[in-house]
């Protein structure tokens, strides 16, 4: 194996563990304990903000990806069928996809939701009480909800990721 195929892989792996290891101790741990803490939880929340966690992930998420393909590329000689249909591409295969998938509900549904949110909250605080402020708080408790939602989706999708390529190799 060559300098570049263990850089490559240390990368991948290195990445896809705070990946994955993150997301669960996310759905798992963190956001149960800020959603039981009620209004003291959004500051924890606020600090993952401004400590860019938002903006991280996605980008630890891309470089994960973008090393698996690399990674699948040259062990694959090219995207070549023998191997893509053999096993081992097929579990690997599976575990790409779903990182994809991951990817994709993470930044377009999970973000996005989680961010809308939080730009709400000042809003918030600042509106009278009132018909406009029920309002807010309903349209952020289905913003919540939704990132909720969709971090256990990106879970799973990355459990099956990670379990696909841990065993895709002994196929």
């Amino acid at each position: 194996m060559t300098a570049f195929m263990i850089t490559l892989r240390l990368v991948h792996i290195l990445l896809g563990v705070f990946w994955a290891g993150t997301i669960f101790f996310l759905v798992i741990f963190l956001e149960p304990s800020v959603r039981a803490a009620g209004p003291e939880g959004a500051r924890v929340m606020r600090g993952l903000q401004q400590r860019k966690f938002l903006n991280v992930m996605p980008v630890v998420a891309a470089f994960t990806i973008l090393s698996g393909i690399a990674l699948y590329w040259r062990m694959s000689a090219g995207f070549t069928s023998a191997w893509m249909s053999a096993p081992v591409g097929i579990s690997m295969t599976v575990g790409g996809v779903a990182s994809l998938l991951a990817f994709a509900v993470g930044v377009f549904v999970m973000r996005r939701a989680s961010l809308r949110a939080a730009g709400l909250g000042p809003t918030l605080q600042q509106s009278p009480e009132g018909t406009e402020r029920d309002a807010l708080m309903v349209e952020i408790q289905a913003l919540r909800t939704r990132a909720r939602r969709s971090a256990r989706v990106v879970a799973v999708l990355l459990a099956i990721a990670v379990a696909a390529m841990a065993v895709g190799r002994y196929l």
